[in-house]
């Protein structure tokens, strides 16, 4: 399950070295230079961010997202089991109003403790964790499903919490002290009568 509450909290751009445009309704920012945007647990880095603030209001409509060969467009993402989401790709288009990040160009996303997915065009749902994948001229979606990650059994022949047995034929280990133990001398102060 992807993460609920982010949806509900404000944007904010975090980082950028310049800014171009004004916090009014049906208007477009744009903020240039290793971008930094979060909402919630969600980041978005790049090179160059448009936001587009709604027709009515001033709240976000979407985010584009462009960057570098070097420094590609960034999503991340936590769940609300912990599980970290992360997205890269050549553009990243982020629809505030319908909670959907679409990665286009050599997209990967990777989820914790499910796998991968890799394809020209990703669709991820950042309220459910639904993504649809599209395979373009950059060859086929792929995905790897990771297996369940089940706890390691006890060792055989071993009581949990007690120490192992030595094996048959073999001796007890060592003792720190080699002499045996005796007790601590009592106290040489007379006592008091």
């Amino acid at each position: 399950m992807a993460r609920q509450d982010d949806r509900n909290q404000p944007i904010h751009v975090v980082h950028a070295h310049n800014m171009d445009g004004y916090n009014e309704p049906n208007s477009v920012s744009t903020f240039t230079g290793d971008i930094l945007i979060t909402q919630g647990t969600m980041k978005l880095t790049g090179e160059v961010a448009k936001i587009w603030t709604a027709k009515d209001d001033t709240t976000v409509d979407h985010i584009i997202v462009t960057g570098t060969p070097q420094k590609r467009p960034h999503i991340e993402q936590i769940d609300d089991n912990g599980n970290l989401m992360t997205g890269d790709a050549d553009q990243l288009y982020y629809d505030n109003v319908n909670s959907i990040a679409i990665l286009t160009g050599h997209a990967v996303v990777h989820q914790q403790n499910k796998g991968d997915a890799h394809g020209a065009k990703l669709t991820y749902n950042t309220n459910t964790g639904y993504m649809v994948g599209e395979s373009g001229n950059e060859g086929p979606v792929t995905m790897t499903f990771l297996p369940k990650q089940k706890p390691l059994p006890p060792p055989k022949n071993a009581k949990q919490g007690a120490p192992a047995k030595p094996a048959p034929g073999t001796s007890k280990p060592a003792s720190s002290s080699s002499s045996p133990t005796t007790p601590a001398p009592a106290s040489s102060a007379p006592s008091k009568g």
